[in-house]
């Protein structure tokens, strides 16, 4: 399978991982030779409540027993899409009321940035340096590294970028700015949280010269950093709020969110301002309504907090620098990409999944599921512990 695999399947590198999976449970992914692997990175922040969750496995199977896709989004009411959306907004400050279902985080952001412009008639788009929003050409034309989009030009015009948490940019935010695209807690650049009440001042510029403010909550979000977004903990409510990655339990999904006001914007003139076809699917919103369900009723997010604790106390050694995020959204920045590499090699090798960070080479990625144990924990830091003492 691994020839086909490289044969007929399109690569995004000339190096995947290489693993050939036969089934994954809890926090563990099984390879075809029987080998289990501590997985620390949970399909880059997606599966909030690890592999093959009981509850998002009895949602999916009860769901697709009663019906599956039957009609493009927004034309029929199916409960599912309706209840996810319900609940979500029973849980976000008044303003965001009104949620719109699509298929993945870039297409939230898309959905976000015509909706900016839709509201306020103008076309600049203001993102951050080092920025990730996603991949299509309107999520990378918002994308803070030109070596990352340079042989994909030309693309949306009217683009500029602010330094993230550099409070003096903040002037760059004018009478001619639709919206300014800010992740609440920096995910590429190296989990980067935001200082000095920046969101907050962010948004009071915004206010000052009439643009909105979009924060991408789709690595944070779902209680990943302790509350169920990152920015109920910064003192600032976003305009648009766009989600993805964690909550679906493992299934493809995103979502933006507004007032019902402004989301009405993509209603009339012209009609059909934003549409997609699987937006909203009754399996993949049943899958997330039983993940948003198990965060908001067990004791998860609290537990995010004190796992983090016990990834720092255990992260201990002369090669790690730091350890950066909030709850299970870390990085250890270790002295320099060799160091970085060496880990996340030689950890696989050994049975423990690690990743990168796209525009930080001495970062080592550390997600798992908001489900694992204390002694997975430990299990997966004594991997890392011995790959760093190998390191010559």
């Amino acid at each position: 399978m691994k020839d086909d695999f490289l044969k007929y399947q399109a690569q995004t590198s000339p190096h995947p991982l290489f693993m050939e999976v036969s089934h994954a449970k809890g926090s563990y992914i099984y390879d075809v030779d029987g080998k289990a692997h501590l997985d620390f990175v949970a399909g880059v922040s997606a599966c909030t409540l690890g592999h093959c969750h009981p509850k998002v496995m009895n949602a999916i199977k009860e769901q697709t027993e009663k019906y599956m896709h039957v009609m493009v989004y927004g034309e029929f009411a199916q409960s599912p899409a309706v209840e996810f959306s319900k609940l979500i907004a029973k849980q976000l400050p008044e303003s965001l009321n009104c949620t719109y279902l699509v298929n993945s985080g870039t297409e939230a952001v898309e959905g976000s940035l015509k909706l900016v412009k839709r509201i306020t008639g103008r076309t600049q788009l203001i993102a951050a340096n080092n920025a990730y929003h996603g991949n299509t050409q309107g999520s990378m034309s918002v994308m803070g590294n030109e070596n990352r989009k340079q042989a994909f030009r030309p693309l949306l015009p009217d683009i500029d970028f602010i330094e993230f948490n550099n409070e003096d940019d903040l002037l760059k935010i004018t009478e001619k700015t639709a919206g300014v695209l800010l992740e609440t807690i920096q995910g590429s650049a190296g989990f980067v949280p935001p200082q000095n009440d920046y969101l907050k001042k962010v948004k009071q510029r915004c206010e000052e010269v009439g643009a909105l403010l979009i924060l991408d909550e789709i690595q944070p979000g779902f209680g990943r950093t302790g509350t169920l977004f990152g920015f109920q903990q910064f003192n600032v409510v976003p305009d648009i709020l766009a989600i993805g990655k964690g909550m679906g339990g493992g299934m493809p999904v995103g979502a933006f969110i507004a007032s019902y006001e402004h989301m009405q914007k993509l209603t009339n003139a012209p009609k059909l301002g934003h549409i997609t076809t699987f937006g909203g699917h009754p399996v993949i919103a049943a899958a997330s309504l039983a993940t948003l369900k198990e965060v908001l009723e067990s004791n998860l997010m609290a537990e995010a907090l004190r796992k983090e604790a016990l990834f720092r106390e255990l992260l201990q050694h002369p090669l790690i620098e730091s350890v950066r995020g909030k709850g299970l959204m870390l990085a250890i920045m270790v002295k320099n990409a060799d160091v970085a590499n060496h880990v996340i090699l030689k950890c696989f090798n050994k049975g423990l999944i690690l990743f990168w960070l796209m525009f930080e080479p001495k970062a080592v990625r550390i997600t798992p599921p908001l489900t694992i144990s204390d002694e997975e924990i430990k299990e997966g830091c004594n991997y890392i512990l011995e790959a760093l003492n190998s390191f010559n």
